[in-house]
């Protein structure tokens, strides 16, 4: 089994569990029904966290493969799939060493995770591997503000947030990572708002893309 003991952050996972009800009232629900509507097919999510995703899949998903190191939030997600309206499967795994063969999947999802990645090249290249060509990419990011002094702000408070926010990157630029993966951008929508009351509202990205064919 892959050795997952870099990715285990039980301080986090328990303020993930406790701040991640609070986020979906302020706006998150509903920014995950938009990430996921009309996905259909055999999908995979990668960074699952707790499960929140599955009850905003489309009945016309036939199944949901969820990857998630974390071996807390992992046990919150099953415990999720268990009570998902469409057939949800949880795998322990990360997303630089995806078990699966390659052109296995509709869709992909990634969702407020590609910030904590070591690697967001090589995730996403792994991610192109098991999505078939033309399959799509969903992608609800939060990343690096455009406006000067917040990115600034960012990029100074990312290394000590880094470290009690399980890996976390305020100052990610993760369109600029899926563009570089290869993929093709289909539809874009930045914005901003809080998803917490003790964080000011900073950028996010909402949108999908495609593979184009066999990755690079």
């Amino acid at each position: 089994m892959t050795d997952l003991s870099t990715f285990q952050h039980p301080r986090f996972a328990r303020l993930y569990e406790r701040i991640s009800a609070e986020s979906e009232r302020r706006g998150t629900a509903e920014h995950r029904d938009r990430a996921l509507a009309g996905l259909s097919g055999r999908v995979v999510e990668v960074g699952a966290g707790n499960g929140m995703n599955f009850r905003h899949y489309p009945a016309t998903v036939t199944e949901v493969v969820a990857v998630e190191p974390e071996n807390r939030l992992r046990a919150l997600a099953q415990r999720a799939a268990d009570t998902a309206t469409v057939p949800v499967t949880v795998v322990a795994g990360h997303g630089d060493a995806l078990p699966f063969d390659d052109a296995t999947f509709d869709a992909a999802v990634v969702s407020l995770v590609l910030c904590s990645v070591p690697e967001p090249g090589h995730f996403l290249a792994e991610l192109r591997r098991v999505l078939k060509p033309g399959g799509e990419l969903r992608f609800f990011e939060h990343v690096r503000s455009s406006r000067p002094l917040l990115g600034v702000f960012q990029d100074v408070i990312t290394p000590p947030w880094s470290v009690i926010g399980g890996g976390c990157h305020l100052n990610r630029d993760s369109l600029g990572a899926i563009n570089a993966a290869g993929f093709e951008i289909d539809e874009l929508d930045r914005f901003a708002y809080r998803p917490l009351k003790f964080v000011p509202a900073h950028a996010h990205i909402l949108g999908r893309a495609h593979n184009p064919g066999a990755p690079r």
